[in-house]
């Protein structure tokens, strides 16, 4: 029995995905357990198994193509199955699918088999009728400059139908040929510039033109700005800032890391003196439920860790009974992990608290948004000799400014100056947050 695989939901924040990787091809046997595809989803690229034996019937989402969780993802099944009448049941068989056919023109049926067909190249020309007299069907064979323009019978229907000039379309298919997926993402600020030209349509040389690129948003972006924007506009922040004094600490890592064996950083201090501040300051390590404020009894700190796409946000876990060397190695291992785009969601669920470090940016100061479901996060800048005051005495002092950014729904201003003060004493006083 053939059975259908759909794009899985593999986070919990993810929508829809991205195949990456295809690692079998239509024709191929496939064993359960066996490697399947690579889905990006919108936090890392994920292996995705096989939970079938049989044989690969069907590909139903190319490399590089995105689509919504539960769309069909492949078809594996016995040699002669019915795919076509397969596609056909899985649909019959999705609630979201219209359920009124006499209303909707059969473009959408024609699709997949459309999608196929659209890799290989038409051999007959699209459209050479000196009697047709339709402007839109003399636009989809040919370009203002005469140019024949090569375009799959689906994607002429789609621009015809939401009046789109072919000749403004980049075509993304074999040999440039435009297909449906480019009518379907087209934008008018896309018109492809080839070439710039003066008003005369002559060649304008070396003069210099206006140009642009244009990037399609990755689904690591796409959840970032959706995540973000709803953090920053449904949760009120209000912001408490203070500086510290880092000579002590200053001068306690240089003690340690004299050993050969033990190398910690002060980000690895702050996480450390975070997690114990945490536990005396309960409702700041609390998350806003609409009906509900949850506080927890554990503290796991989310560590922001800069990617090329974006933010991801791995999470150590009881940061306060780990060791600092513990932490440092853990929040290595993530960042490593990251960048490779190998985090599970186990790394990235569950924090309770998150910090923003830019100190090794040489950024003074700076308010973080705050990372749903956390109530707080905090932000560390860098540290800066500045003239302090001691004793009555201006001396030079290593300073570093720390802003806390809170949901006023869950934290008031005195509980995050308390717990912010707290903080600043264990960083202050190393020695302290390891008794």
């Amino acid at each position: 029995m053939a059975e259908v695989i759909l794009m899985p939901k593999l986070s919990d924040t993810m929508t829809e995905g991205v195949v990456a990787e295809w690692h079998k091809k239509v024709g191929d046997d496939v064993e359960s357990g066996e490697l399947l595809a690579e889905i990006e989803t919108d936090k890392a690229t994920m292996e995705f198994e096989s939970f079938y034996d049989g044989k690969l019937l069907y590909i139903g989402i190319d490399k590089g193509e995105t689509a919504p969780v539960n769309d069909i993802l492949a078809i594996i099944g016995e040699e002669g199955d019915d795919v076509d009448q397969i596609i056909a049941d899985a649909k019959k068989g999705d609630d979201s699918a219209p359920s009124d056919e006499g209303n909707e023109e059969p473009v959408e049926k024609e699709a997949k088999v459309e999608e196929k067909e659209e890799k290989k190249e038409e051999k007959k020309p699209v459209a050479d009728k000196s009697s047709d007299n339709s402007p839109k069907e003399t636009a989809s064979s040919q370009g203002g400059d005469g140019e024949r323009i090569f375009a799959s019978p689906l994607a002429k229907k789609l621009a015809e139908d939401k009046n789109i000039d072919l000749s403004d379309v980049q075509g993304s298919g074999e040999n440039g040929r435009i297909v449906k997926r480019d009518i379907e993402n087209y934008k008018p600020s896309e018109k492809p510039q080839n070439s710039a030209k003066s008003p005369a349509g002559k060649s304008a040389g070396s003069a210099l033109t206006e140009s642009y690129t244009d990037e399609n948003v990755s689904q690591m972006r796409k959840t970032i700005a959706k995540r973000l924007a709803e953090s920053k506009f449904t949760a009120p922040h209000f912001y408490l800032t203070l500086d510290i004094d880092m000579d002590n600490a200053i001068a306690q890592r240089k003690a340690v890391n004299a050993n050969d064996d033990i190398r910690i950083s002060f980000n690895d201090m702050v996480i450390k003196a975070c997690a114990v501040a945490l536990k005396k300051h309960p409702k700041v390590n609390s998350a806003w439920l609409g009906d509900k404020i949850r506080k927890y009894d554990h503290v796991n700190i989310g560590v922001a860790v800069a990617v090329e796409e974006g933010l991801l946000v791995p999470v150590v876990r009881f940061a306060d009974t780990k060791g600092l060397m513990e932490i440092g190695a853990e929040v290595r291992e993530y960042a490593k992990k990251a960048k490779e785009k190998k985090l599970q969601p186990q790394d990235w669920e569950g924090n309770t608290f998150t910090i923003s470090n830019l100190g090794m940016y040489n950024i003074e100061e700076f308010t973080a948004i705050i990372n749903p479901p956390d109530s707080c996060i905090l932000a560390i800048g860098g540290i800066k000799q500045v003239p302090v005051v001691k004793d009555g005495q201006v001396v030079p002092g290593n300073v570093m400014r720390v802003t806390l950014s809170c949901d006023h729904r869950v934290v008031d201003g005195v509980t995050g100056a308390e717990f912010l003060n707290t903080f600043k004493s264990y960083m202050e006083n190393p020695m302290m947050m390891l008794v």
